[in-house]
């Protein structure tokens, strides 16, 4: 059966969308999470909901607690995590208040436990497809069928935060083939994969980073103005994705499998 996890970021924590809403506490073997869990149903899908950030943003992105927010989904037995995350432009065609759903992403974070797995068990994961390709079209097709605006792969930079880029910085990520760079993806899509699920992300363009020299240096105002118009966009391709996620055999499920030494 499917269970839809939603790991949100700013402006993207608000339940109202779900019925039968409750708060759940839940504790890990990895330590708190980031905020209670949110549990609902979206007409007969049931989802559960947490705010990667903790409510109001005040958790910032080195400190989240990725391995227990993740833990805690394969715990309620969520089978799908779609997250969402602020993203800067690295790209001229990708625009403040575009989608793009990535396929690829390269790790700039340095301090960030990325494996469930410590002591005397190694897991080699496989990342060669770090992102469910399966959940990844339907999300795609589901912002064609709303008409939003997006773009059905590219590359995210994951920088370890809380700054921004400086300028060299958000050049070089350009020559590296970056397309997008936020501070979240990593390692929660890796620890997605060792726990089995499948994971997608919804990442959401609010500004050119700084290395568009005719755009103002990125600001956290502008970040959140242009996350709150985009927020219900990203509902509508939500709204369309959800009944066409099945539980369909897919290599997400199975990688740790053949990982384990």
């Amino acid at each position: 059966m499917v269970k839809i996890g939603m790991i949100g970021g700013s402006s993207f924590d608000d339940p109202d969308f779900l019925t039968d809403v409750k708060t759940v506490k839940k504790g890990t073997p990895f330590g708190p999470l980031s905020s209670d869990l949110i549990i609902g149903k979206y007409g007969d899908i049931e989802v559960v909901i947490i705010p990667r950030h903790g409510k109001g943003h005040r958790i910032r992105p080195s400190a989240v607690n990725y391995r227990a927010n993740v833990w805690a989904m394969k715990e309620m037995g969520v089978t799908h995590i779609i997250a969402t995350s602020a993203c800067g432009s690295l790209r001229e065609e990708i625009e403040p208040g575009h989608l793009v759903f990535p396929d690829q992403f390269i790790d700039r974070t340095r301090t960030r436990p990325s494996t469930f797995h410590e002591g005397d068990q190694v897991v080699h994961i496989a990342m060669a497809d770090p992102f469910c390709e399966q959940l990844r079209q339907i999300l795609a097709e589901s912002a064609a069928a709303e008409r939003v605006t997006h773009h059905p792969n590219g590359t995210v930079v994951t920088i370890e935060g809380p700054r921004f880029s400086t300028r060299a910085e958000s050049k070089m990520f350009r020559m590296w083939g970056g397309d997008i760079v936020n501070m979240s993806t990593v390692p929660e899509v890796v620890l997605a994969r060792e726990a089995g699920i499948c994971y997608a992300l919804a990442a959401m363009s609010t500004d050119y980073d700084c290395w568009h020299h005719s755009e103002e240096p990125v600001t956290w105002e502008m970040i959140v103005a242009t996350m709150n118009k985009n927020v219900e966009n990203v509902k509508k391709v939500f709204f369309q994705a959800l009944p066409r996620i099945t539980f369909e055999e897919c290599s997400c499920r199975t990688a740790v499998e053949t990982a384990l030494v």
